[in-house]
């Protein structure tokens, strides 16, 4: 849901794990702010009204540090798997647009003359999905057999806001910008979602489970608070 205040755009996001009201401001200016799914919509606008100020003055901020960055990004930096892809764009002599793998770890997106930004970006991004999800999948259940964890399966998302999920019924859903982080918070990331196959909750009984299986969590999990400026533009926008 976005509702607009005075020309700010506001996402409204309804979630049954946020016990208070926050705002978020995005690198690109996006504004969100995170309800406690049962809230009432007039304390939504009372908060909205509270900080809308601290919302404008952040947002003006983010757009005036922000640059747009060239797309197709000359080279694709996938720090998770110690990664790097040179990405060109080439004209497609059909109306089919398609991703080719050269030698060399070359990433070649072939696009119609017709083809717009959105759609080689969405090629982009549908490549970038389909080849993580084996070095996901991997990587978890590598996690899960050395901290004799079980989970049902793995889904890989592309979220603005959330890194990753689990379900009552052991799906674990990760986020795929997960792969422009450092191996250590991805690892830590993954981590925290097996430790709520145990605990579905964030008490002091999940946190020292988290502890006893990540002890350097505290650092990894501000790194992965932090982790939303390595994501590149062209993933959302």
């Amino acid at each position: 849901m976005c509702r607009m205040m005075t020309e700010l755009p506001i996402e409204i996001r309804r979630s049954r794990r946020a016990r208070r009201l926050s705002a978020r401001v995005h690198l690109d200016g996006h504004v969100e702010v995170v309800v406690p799914i049962y809230a009432p919509g007039v304390i939504v606008d009372d908060f909205i009204a509270r900080h809308r100020h601290w919302m404008d003055a952040r947002r003006t901020e983010r757009l005036q540090q922000w640059v747009p960055e060239p797309f197709p990004p000359p080279q694709l930096d996938l720090p998770a798997l110690g990664e790097s892809w040179f990405v060109t764009r080439t004209m497609s002599g059909s109306t089919r647009s398609y991703c080719s793998e050269l030698s060399d770890r070359h990433l070649q997106l072939h696009v119609s003359e017709q083809a717009s930004r959105a759609e080689a970006r969405a090629l982009l991004i549908d490549w970038l999905r389909r080849y993580l999800r084996p070095h996901f999948e991997c990587r978890l259940q590598s996690l899960a057999d050395r901290h004799g964890f079980r989970y049902d399966s793995m889904q890989l998302r592309r979220q603005r806001t959330r890194w990753g999920s689990c379900s009552r019924s052991g799906v674990i859903s990760l986020n795929l910008c997960g792969a422009f982080q450092q191996p250590d918070v991805l690892d830590y990331l993954m981590l925290h979602e097996l430790v709520h196959t145990r605990h579905m909750n964030h008490s002091d009984r999940y946190w020292r489970a988290v502890e006893a299986v990540c002890p350097a969590w505290r650092e990894l999990d501000r790194a992965l608070t932090r982790g939303w400026q390595h994501v590149p533009q062209w993933v959302f926008r």
